[in-house]
């Protein structure tokens, strides 16, 4: 079925060609078909586009009138096309990316650095917020993907595991003794404990599990920083959960102390988050692609 997109395409080959079976060449159509096209949108008009001599065409008043606009929108059609395949090459475009300060440091910074490396010309925007946070913002547009902490209990949307990690307490030198010998969660619960906010997923994690081996926690300081989580540690203020991935170079350092549970607490995931309804772009695809590579 032949548009009157068509038509104009044909339109404007025959003005710039000046000949109908030039325009035909270029179109790779015969030349009745030309023909035909340019009456048919001749009749769709109401008026006569061209004169027609033994020489060729040219334009008539209303032909030459309608070829500068006609002439402008197939241009800007061209640069449309031009530029959705730029996106298809990762030529220019832009990354939103929803992700906790914590992950962002410890884990996400090397992928961005690869991804910018392969594909210098995508702009980054980063949002730093928590995982409920990040939902709404999937959910909202104002991301294209999330990266957070695991579970996520949104039907809208579609998760996959890319990093799993797990909980651990450590202390400061006034507990180093915690370190040595195993103890019972409930022991835990007689120190001060330094968790990260109320609202955080990792810290509800933490407190789902223990609540289910009866202990209950109250935490003396809750933070909204990992660091702080850290320093708070290492100064001797209690002891902190906190993610054994995320602290090695602490513990390495032995500035810290990772206390000795007689269980562990069951290792959890970080994932990549995503609207279902929504595909990913092709940025979103291929950088999701560096982070499954790299792990």
């Amino acid at each position: 079925m032949i548009t009157k997109l068509d038509l104009y395409k044909v339109f404007s080959q025959v003005v710039k060609s000046k000949s109908f079976s030039k325009a035909a060449k270029e179109l790779y159509m015969t030349q009745p078909a030309v023909s035909q096209a340019i009456m048919a949108l001749e009749r769709e008009l109401d008026i006569r586009l061209f004169n027609r001599t033994p020489k060729g065409v040219s334009l008539t008043n209303e032909g030459s009138l309608l070829f500068e606009y006609i002439n402008s929108a197939m241009n800007l059609i061209k640069l449309g096309e031009e530029k959705i395949l730029e996106f298809q090459n990762l030529a220019i475009g832009e990354l939103k990316i929803g992700v906790g300060d914590t992950i962002s440091k410890y884990f996400l910074v090397p992928f961005l650095e690869k991804f910018h490396n392969k594909y210098p010309n995508i702009k980054f925007k980063i949002n730093n917020s928590t995982t409920l946070e990040l939902c709404e913002l999937l959910k909202s547009g104002d991301i294209d993907i999330a990266i957070c902490n695991l579970p996520i209990e949104d039907p809208s949307i579609e998760s996959s595991s890319c990093f799993e990690v797990g909980d651990i307490f450590i202390c400061g030198e006034k507990f180093k003794h915690l370190s040595r010998e195993s103890i019972e969660f409930s022991e835990i619960c007689k120190y001060p404990l330094i968790f990260l906010e109320p609202n955080s997923n990792s810290r509800k994690y933490v407190e789902k599990f223990l609540l289910s081996k009866g202990v209950k926690i109250s935490p003396e300081f809750e933070l909204g920083s990992y660091d702080l989580l850290l320093e708070f540690a290492k100064i001797n203020l209690g002891v902190a959960c906190v993610v054994k991935e995320f602290t090695k170079e602490y513990l390495d350092e032995g500035t810290i102390y990772q206390v000795k549970l007689k269980e562990d607490i069951p290792r959890r995931s970080i994932g990549i988050c995503h609207l279902k309804s929504v595909p990913m772009s092709i940025a979103s695809t291929k950088f999701v692609e560096i982070i499954n590579n790299g792990i």
